[in-house]
């Protein structure tokens, strides 16, 4: 379609491992024969897939494998995934850093990149004349160049610098930099990696405020990598899913974060445990966990009550004298806090005991249960140690607010009085 601006058609990217080296001129010859002739790369081999934390059996990785998309004009796409998803690879080859191994992107006008923190950048050039080179790498004219560099250098708020060698600046001022060039020499599409993480909270927001600028008052378009959720969520119109290198989902913002979050298809906020954890006393049959107004499949947000489930049936004749106490930890393997049942009885036979944390009370993060049965408020004759996990992500955000987390794991509501009334 006319309004398509980016199409990807089944990127791969393979890798060797180990020491390279650094091939023969015939080899070079032989591949580009081939690629001219549209065939594939002769010197292919098999790989195994792209997961680091597995000894493989083959020396060459897929970084990527038959990746495709499109993107529209004035689209905000954003491309979420685990470290080592392939990330920052698509956009390395987007921004043509590297080449693909196999397939071709189709594109239409000027690719500004923000990769890495100073990437593009001669450390010992000015700012100011790093300005200029940026530019002339984009395409830019001396004169299109200098009607932008005083929005570029007020933008950063590096004008006491600007005059200095960028190797005297911090990776913060080097990113406001490299943003504000990036952003103001009007590429026809921006691709930004993690970087903005480097910002202080200030610039992040500018930053935030102008990438809308730029997609929705300007119709350019945006390609957005952030471990940042609410980030995604508040930017983007649109989202990937990357996993081992390949694209696991595609679609609108939200379902893709909850999709990401979950981990994929698997029902990570539930756990069924047939007859694995039965005993003479009690038989716990399953935990859930999930908003209250919410499906048990759908991502768990911070702004509103969550609901922990537990379906346990209880044996003995006494069930005064147990009671279950759970054990909360940050992702960090830190205690948060304990709780217990004691206000909501066991019952004999079956129980389905509800507990509630208030909107707003855990922060954004992974979280991990530890489950006790308790006899007489002292003795745990049973304990499962982190017995499940889930992720609370953050919740709608007002467009323009810091995209960052608050400190702490918890945000208690405390009371407040006037005492001078």
């Amino acid at each position: 379609m006319n309004d398509i601006i980016l199409k990807v058609e089944h990127i791969s990217k393979q890798y060797r491992l180990g020491l390279v080296g650094m091939g023969t001129l015939q080899d070079d010859l032989k591949r580009w024969w081939y690629q001219v002739r549209g065939k594939p790369n002769p010197f292919l081999k098999v790989g195994d897939l792209n997961d680091r934390s597995l000894k493989g059996n083959s020396n060459y990785v897929w970084a990527l494998k038959d990746i495709s998309f499109e993107v529209r004009e004035g689209e905000v796409l954003g491309i979420i995934g685990k470290n080592g998803a392939g990330k920052s690879t698509l956009l390395k080859i987007l921004s043509r850093v590297t080449s693909a191994t196999s397939g071709g992107i189709k594109t239409r006008g000027r690719i500004a990149s923000l990769l890495e923190v100073g990437t593009g950048f001669h450390s010992e050039l000015t700012g100011r004349e790093n300005i200029y080179l940026n530019g002339a790498i984009l395409g830019m004219t001396k004169a299109e160049i200098q009607s932008k560099e005083a929005e570029i250098i007020a933008f950063s708020g590096c004008q006491r610098y600007i005059d200095t060698p960028v190797k005297r600046y911090s990776s913060g001022m080097t990113v406001r930099l490299a943003f504000a060039v990036a952003a103001f020499l009007e590429p026809d599409i921006l691709v930004i990696d993690e970087v903005l993480a480097v910002g202080d909270a200030e610039f992040q927001k500018k930053a935030i405020g102008k990438m809308q600028d730029i997609s929705r008052g300007e119709g350019r378009t945006v390609l957005f990598v952030s471990h940042n959720m609410a980030s995604v969520k508040t930017l983007c119109s649109r989202a990937i899913v990357l996993d081992h290198g390949e694209k696991v989902f595609e679609g609108g913002t939200d379902e893709a974060v909850s999709f990401y979050l979950k981990g994929g298809d698997e029902l990570l906020n539930y756990r069924d445990f047939g007859d694995s954890i039965n005993n003479k006393v009690f038989q716990l049959h399953h935990i859930g966990i999930k908003n209250n107004t919410r499906e048990i499949y759908d991502a768990i947000v911070e702004d509103e009550e969550i609901e922990l489930k537990t379906s346990i049936s209880f044996k003995a004749t006494n069930p005064k004298d147990y009671h279950i106490t759970y054990h909360l930890f940050n992702e960090m393997g830190e205690p948060m806090f304990s709780f217990s049942n004691t206000a909501e009885p066991l019952r004999h036979g079956d129980n389905v005991i509800g507990c509630y944390f208030p909107k707003s009370f855990l922060q954004s993060g992974q979280y991990f249960l530890s489950f006790f049965f308790v006899k007489d408020r002292r003795k745990a004759i049973f304990i499962e140690k982190d017995i499940m996990s889930f992720v609370v992500t953050d919740g709608k955000r007002d467009i323009g607010v810091y995209m960052g987390k608050e400190p702490g794991y918890i945000r208690p509501q405390f009371k407040w009085v006037r005492l001078d009334d």
